[in-house]
């Protein structure tokens, strides 16, 4: 059995005893040496929480794990904070055929024992996802109707966040009107879009257009200066890019 030792401290970390990258090593290895295990790598996060996925050690690890069989930590926590991300790395083990190890619980995915706390652990993650989901939905449906500006982090495509209210970027909104325009003139969705690429104007994001991303553009009421959320519609106390005309055209009669 090839071992994969990964340690990690973040800044609060390093001021408790047992807990530097040295001290989780050398236990690490005394543990492989009382397993016969071989060491496969090491690998050291200085730095980084628990809860950040995007660790370089983390991600030199898997992408060298051809050379291990087994992840071996101190803690648990030495490798997630976070239930949800613990549980997709494990996934991502069983796929490839890699074992888990945490030598503090005991938590040995070789063993019958370890796999039923892992089906167990699995469990509680999508309760939590399902739980945080339905957080979520109630207080996008309580913003829908009694708040104002746009819901959600992101803009869309001629808009932009500026203190809180969205903002209309004027040669995006040029080419909202422009959608608008020709679909109401006969264009399909898909010639709009292949227009739109060979004039090498970029979807959001620097992206390419395709039909998805037109019909978006035509049928959402945000550019009728509207919010609309799991069938809530409400102002959106921001400046609408086409008017209702344009807009009814291609929808029919809007009651907003």
């Amino acid at each position: 059995m090839r071992a994969a030792l990964y340690t990690r401290v973040s800044t609060e970390d390093q001021a408790r005893e047992g807990y530097s990258l040295d001290a989780q090593m050398k236990r690490l290895e005394a543990y492989c040496q009382v397993r016969g295990w071989d060491i496969g790598g090491k690998y050291r996060d200085e730095g980084f929480s628990g809860r950040d996925t995007d660790r370089p050690e983390y991600r030199r690890m898997f992408s060298e794990s051809e050379s291990w069989d087994i992840l071996l930590v101190l803690k648990m926590d030495r490798i997630h904070r976070n239930s949800v991300n613990f549980t997709l790395m494990m996934d991502e083990l069983r796929k490839h055929g890699k074992e888990f190890n945490s030598m503090q619980e005991k938590f040995d995915t070789t063993t019958a024992m370890g796999r039923f706390v892992m089906d167990i652990m699995q469990r509680i993650a999508q309760l939590e996802s399902e739980q945080i989901g339905e957080r979520v939905k109630v207080g996008m449906m309580q913003k829908a109707q009694f708040g104002t500006g746009p819901m959600g982090s992101g803009h869309p495509y001629g808009y932009v966040y500026s203190r809180g209210i969205l903002e209309v970027v004027e040669d995006e909104a040029y080419t909202v009107k422009a959608i608008y325009r020709l679909y109401n003139e006969g264009s399909s969705m898909e010639d709009i879009a292949d227009s739109l690429n060979r004039a090498r104007i970029p979807a959001k994001k620097g992206g390419a257009w395709n039909r998805q991303s037109i019909c978006n553009i035509l049928h959402n009421p945000i550019y009728l200066g509207y919010i609309e959320w799991d069938g809530i519609v409400r102002e959106g106390g921001h400046m609408a890019i086409i008017d209702k005309e344009a807009y009814e055209a291609v929808n029919g009669p809007f009651n907003g």
